[in-house]
């Protein structure tokens, strides 16, 4: 029997009525806890003095609390976004599913809302008709703000029911609805709509090395996200410590996925670019395509330790000193064993720096006593002279030319502005050709790729903290005296009562009042290493690892000495002349073959009709890449128009402002050469937020409801892999897709003329 329109929609009404008390109710629960937390916070916060065990586990419930309260403040919308219904035979009936979990404490702590990363939700992502898990009803629970909008329910133990069975996917109505959004210009996660081989991924063990390798619109970075928030769910213990760190391409992607985690209930992931990893530095100077190809190679490592090498030397054939009024003489001899014994201790330089600078030190000491009449000095007399050697500025120039004490800025600064150092440390690893694309006299600013190689540097050089330990011994003992001063006046204007009145010393010793002086620190674990060079991570994602060199990965392989990764990328889209052609090839150094790898072959962001023109870039690209299957079809076919260069300006806010009005509130992306960046922001410059203009590899990881491509020919050309720029290019767009072609047309799109 059939059901009416009527009937079916006044259903619908109910249904949503029904989620709405009890997402209501899961709002009132939300509230009361953040009310509570931040009044748990405020107690704990009050509280001072104590024994060190007191004070201890003031800082554990501080953290506590306030990591509570960031949860509970950045799971606002979308709070509860499904439910399943459990067959009769099933523990439980119906389980709600959100971005945290919520319990009820007056009813044994009954679950009212289940996390999404807990096991018991699974089902929620996993289950099908075929293979139902005991689940009866899938509902994806649709919301704007607080207010419930709709709900799609999925009926999974009809033998009839055939959902999504072509590719696989759960609750298709939620996913394409999710699909069909607008683009705002920030990612969305993908919680709700989470598909089975996604899930896989999410959910893997995060011991060793997995790469995720999915073609364009798969969900790589959504699924590298979602892991994040997954692991330190489920190993919470193990990661909280030590953090998660992602990277990304470049910081317009990381403020495009800036609030998913937070979304998620995750604040304490260090979000970075290559460019970020080096403590002080938000590295974006400029850099040539040569020159960064030239910086990432891995040869780069050898150039680097023979710079350091280079400022360990030896005088030609002797070196004159001063002091007080004698001559002391630092021979080549003498030097050369000195640095011997140096090297050969394996230390840094910074560090091997000191046994260098002692045995110069002991050699300059007994020409000064042989000039005073050795025979008629002690021991001690001789201490005194080394104290006076070591002290004197005339000797310590001296021993600084030789061997001076370096940090990397000043090492790569120097490398790079002098051809004769260049061509010193290079020695036949680099052309007169790479040389002069290094060669940089000017104080240019750093760039990404110069990143790795200060890391590398400090790596050579070590850090000598003696000076440091010192100054911070000297603070901590003005701070006591400072302290001390205090509690004496204190006690002074004391007016003594009461025999049994206590004392400000009876509470408050001079140790626990300057600890409360300084400045405490409640730096997140991703705070503290961002400020930290040597941190090394519980676990690293890394997205569009395919982009990294060599040097990039040394950087990261040292933030992660136990190997527990996660790497996504795409080989065929790599646009950088340092990065992947394979992942076997850029593993191999640190893992061997002990790597997993796991495919996305599903398209969510492509339409069909756009990747049927990417897909024939790909077989250009790589004949053996398979392209991921579109999800869905727009009905729009992607169009080409010829536009003369010296028209282009005129005609391109025309087709701007034609796409605008297509995408109805979206966004449009104009991805061009590089070179055409300056002019078509000017021409563009007052179309509004909804359009950006930017290269192709600024691009990556981003998506748009519109792309219009602009001289793709010109893309093609000025990247040493231009067919895979352009694939990136055609694959940005979630809508509508426009080619401008200003000069010959690219052999693969063809077709589209």
């Amino acid at each position: 029997m059939s059901v009416s329109p009527d009937r079916e929609l006044d259903a619908l009404e109910q249904d949503v009525a029904l989620e709405q008390q009890y997402v209501t109710t899961l709002y009132r629960k939300l509230d009361t806890e953040r009310v509570d937390a931040q009044r748990r916070l405020d107690e704990t916060l009050r509280l001072t003095g104590g024994t060190p065990q007191a004070r201890t586990e003031r800082d554990v419930a501080t953290t506590l609390y306030t990591d509570r309260l960031s949860q509970l403040s950045s799971v606002e919308q979308g709070l509860c976004f499904g439910r399943l219904d459990f067959l009769p035979d099933h523990a439980e009936e119906t389980t709600y599913i959100g971005r945290l979990g919520l319990f009820d404490e007056d009813d044994d702590y009954r679950p009212l809302l289940v996390d999404w990363r807990a096991p018991v939700a699974r089902p929620f992502y996993l289950a099908t008709a075929a293979s139902p898990e005991g689940v009866r009803r899938r509902r994806h629970i649709r919301s704007l703000s607080r207010k419930v909008v709709g709900v799609d329910d999925e009926i999974l133990d009809l033998s009839a029911a055939d959902q999504g069975q072509d590719l696989g996917l759960a609750g298709e109505a939620a996913l394409l609805a999710a699909l069909e959004r607008r683009r705002t210009g920030e990612m969305s996660d993908i919680v709700a709509t989470i598909q089975a081989e996604q899930d896989r991924i999410i959910r893997a063990s995060p011991n060793g090395v997995l790469v995720v390798q999915g073609g364009p619109g798969t969900g790589k970075t959504a699924v590298a996200l979602h892991r994040a928030a997954y692991l330190l769910y489920t190993h919470r213990q193990q990661l909280t410590t030590r953090g998660v760190l992602v990277v990304g391409p470049n910081s317009t992607f990381l403020r495009y996925i800036g609030q998913v985690l937070p979304s998620l209930g995750e604040t304490g992931v260090l979000l970075a670019t290559i460019g970020q990893l080096y403590p002080g530095l938000d590295a974006a100077g400029p850099v040539t395509r040569e020159a960064a190809e030239i910086k990432g190679r891995p040869v780069m490592a050898d150039v680097l330790a023979n710079a350091v090498r280079d400022r360990q030397r030896v005088p030609e054939p002797v070196l004159e000193i001063e002091f007080e009024r004698e001559i002391l003489m630092l021979d080549r001899k003498t030097c050369t064993e000195a640095r011997t014994r140096a090297r050969r201790s394996r230390r840094p330089h910074n560090l091997a720096r000191r046994i260098f600078v002692s045995d110069l030190l002991d050699a300059l000491t007994r020409q000064a006593a042989r000039k005073l009449g050795e025979d008629l000095l002690d021991a001690r007399d001789v201490q005194d002279i080394r104290a006076e050697v070591a002290a004197d500025k005339n000797v310590a120039a001296a021993i600084n030319g030789l061997w001076p004490k370096l940090t990397p800025e000043i090492v790569l600064d120097e490398l790079f502005a002098d051809r004769e150092r260049l061509r010193s440390a290079a020695g036949k690893a680099l052309s007169d050709t790479d040389r002069e694309h290094l060669y940089s006299p000017t104080d240019a600013k750093w760039s990404p790729s110069d990143v790795p190689l200060l890391d590398e540097l400090a790596e050579l050089l070590g850090e000598d903290d003696t000076d440091a330990r010192a100054e911070a011994a000297r603070r901590e003992r003005e701070d006591r005296a400072y302290a001390e001063g205090v509690l004496d006046i204190l006690e002074q204007d004391e007016e003594i009562v009461d025999e049994e009145l206590l004392r400000v010393g009876d509470v408050l010793d001079a140790e626990l009042f300057a600890e409360r002086q300084q400045r405490r620190s409640e730096m997140t674990a991703a705070q503290r290493a961002a400020q930290d060079r040597t941190w090394t991570f519980g676990h690293v994602i890394v997205d569009e690892a395919q982009e990294l060199t060599a040097m990039d990965w040394r950087l990261l392989m040292r933030r992660s000495p136990n190997r527990s990764m996660t790497l996504v990328g795409d080989v065929a889209q790599t646009g950088a002349a340092g990065g992947a052609k394979s992942w076997g090839e850029v593993l191999s150094p640190y893992v061997a073959d002990r790597w997993r790898l796991e495919e996305l072959t599903v398209n969510y962001r492509t339409p069909a009709e756009i990747m049927a023109v990417a897909s024939r870039v790909l077989a250009d690209v790589n004949p053996e890449l398979e392209a991921p299957v579109s999800v869905r079809e727009t009905g729009f076919e992607p169009w080409l128009r010829a536009v003369a260069p010296a028209e282009l300006t005129a005609e391109l806010p025309g087709l701007v402002d034609a796409e605008l009005s297509a995408v109805d509130g979206g966004t449009v992306a104009v991805l061009c050469p590089s070179s055409l960046v300056p002019a078509l922001s000017e021409t563009l410059g007052e179309s509004g937020d909804r359009v950006s203009v930017m290269p192709v590899e600024r691009a990556k990881g981003l998506e748009f409801d519109s792309v219009l491509l602009v001289a793709p020919d010109e893309v093609v050309a000025e990247s040493p892999r231009g067919l895979n720029d352009l694939y990136v290019a055609l694959t940005r767009a979630t809508r509508r897709m426009g080619v401008v072609q200003t000069g010959d047309l690219v052999p693969a799109l063809r077709l589209m003329d």
